[in-house]
């Protein structure tokens, strides 16, 4: 039985994933991570998130601004004056007065607050610790949602290769069977080799439809995360060049780039101030309050009246039931945690680039591993099986090489896979993945643009138009 083109079949599937052939207009992981860049609803979510948490600013800046309140009315009085019947006749009058008017007024109230124990200024640095905070929430997911696209993508084409090794697994196995019922037929081997025979593709049939069905598994994550069907993917590539030259210098790089990290010291600079905050409720409160009102009708006698005044107002808190002081100790006690978060987050960074670049390494040495387990497996195939031909092997044996030239072949197109998958875990950890550095030509969203065109604005409710 001739075994060429199987054995070459099987290779094409391989070279495919590890990159010896590419297929015409096919879908690069470049492309995969571009459009993962640009329609994960994760990420836009994330960055509307960001945008919101922009709005923290103005919102504290307002404490600097004035208040100005208007105020209008309008309306109708009635009175009835009865007086005692002898005392008006006195006077000359009628005892019984109707009185109508219509009273109308506008006013306008202006406040403006000059001292409150530096509440705004500590609200406005929290504000921006936040922003830079969330900021960095938003660089932690695009790490995620790159990482994400990445092992989506080489699923599928490990999955791809996987179910192509299987169906040549089975058709071989089947030429196997072939065979092994011809032999049979001619009484040169047992019942026993064509039911081991029949076993054997039984099983692989299995194997298939289970290799099929995680291919569509793969295929519906690729479009989860990416938002694109999976067509002709060309082979992934690892990113080494991007990454740090040693292990040390990526956990180094870890603990003082990651997002997360970031994130977490950002979290406690807001505390800090949230505590400034919390603290400003005992201290004294000045401010300017201006008032100008006009009112018309408002009694027979009087057909306009205006008035206006200035104050300075001082507001000195003596005790306001104890719950300004529960404040600050729950202010005190949340910045505490949030110092706590920092170490945790940098812990968690330093095992993940640790994780990562074993990994990396492991899958290294599993792809020589597995490169030489192929070669070996096909030289012991080609030898059993002759040896097969002639009675000096069993059916069993061919099919237990045929078995570990599979699984040998399987295991290099999954260690290509974690080789690449475990590259872009390496530079997620030490904290350098991103559009920019992968290079991708897609527009990179800039989080600074909608702070800007928001922070400022004393009025609108638009949102702008901006990223």
């Amino acid at each position: 039985m001739s075994t060429t083109g199987g054995k070459v079949v099987a290779w094409a599937a391989v070279a495919f994933f590890v990159g010896i052939a590419v297929p015409a207009k096919a879908q690069t992981l470049d492309q995969a991570l571009s459009a993962a860049y640009r329609n994960n609803p994760t990420l836009n979510s994330q960055r509307a998130a960001t945008r919101a948490t922009d709005e923290y600013v103005p919102i504290a800046l307002a404490g600097y601004r004035p208040q100005v309140f208007g105020s209008a009315y309008v309306g109708a009085q009635w009175a009835e004056t009865r007086l005692d019947s002898g005392y008006a006749a006195l006077q000359g009058s009628s005892s019984l007065t109707v009185a109508k008017t219509y009273p109308t007024g506008v006013g306008i109230t202006i406040s403006q607050t000059i001292y409150n124990g530096l509440r705004t200024a500590n609200s406005v640095r929290s504000a921006e610790s936040q922003v830079r905070g969330q900021r960095e929430l938003l660089r932690n997911t695009e790490q995620l949602v790159l990482l994400d696209a990445a092992t989506a993508y080489m699923n599928v084409l490990q999955n791809a290769a996987l179910v192509e090794l299987q169906k040549q697994n089975l058709e071989a196995l089947r030429e196997e069977l072939r065979a092994a019922r011809d032999r049979f037929s001619v009484g040169e081997i047992t019942r026993t080799d064509v039911a081991q025979a029949e076993a054997s593709v039984a099983n692989a049939q299995s194997e298939l439809a289970l290799a099929e069905s995680n291919l569509n598994t793969a295929n519906a994550v690729f479009y989860q995360v990416i938002g694109l069907r999976p067509t002709k993917l060309s082979p992934g590539r690892p990113i080494d060049r991007l990454l740090p030259k040693s292990e040390k210098l990526a956990v180094d790089s870890g603990l003082t780039r990651h997002p997360a990290v970031k994130s977490a010291e950002f979290a406690v600079d807001a505390g800090l101030s949230n505590v400034k905050v919390a603290e400003a409720a005992l201290s004294p409160t000045l401010t300017l309050n201006g008032s100008a009102s006009s009112d018309y009708n408002s009694s027979l006698s009087v057909s306009r009246q205006t008035a206006a005044s200035a104050t300075l107002n001082l507001s000195v808190p003596i005790y306001q039931g104890g719950s300004e002081y529960a404040t600050i100790r729950q202010a005190k006690e949340t910045l505490g945690q949030l110092r706590i978060e920092v170490d945790v987050n940098r812990e968690q960074v330093r095992a993940n680039v640790v994780q990562y670049w074993g990994a990396l390494e492991a899958a290294k040495a599993a792809i020589e591993s597995a490169q030489a387990a192929v070669a070996a497996n096909e030289i012991a195939l080609r030898g059993v099986r002759e040896e097969w031909r002639v009675g000096q092997r069993t059916t069993l044996d061919v099919l237990n090489a045929q078995t570990a030239l599979f699984n040998a072949r399987a295991s290099l197109v999954i260690a290509q896979r974690d080789r690449v998958v475990a590259s872009y875990a390496v530079l997620s950890a030490s904290g350098h993945l991103s559009a920019v550095t992968l290079g991708l030509k897609v527009p990179v969203y800039n989080p600074q643009i909608h702070y800007e065109q928001v922070r400022d604005a004393w009025i609108g409710v638009r949102t702008p138009g901006g990223q």
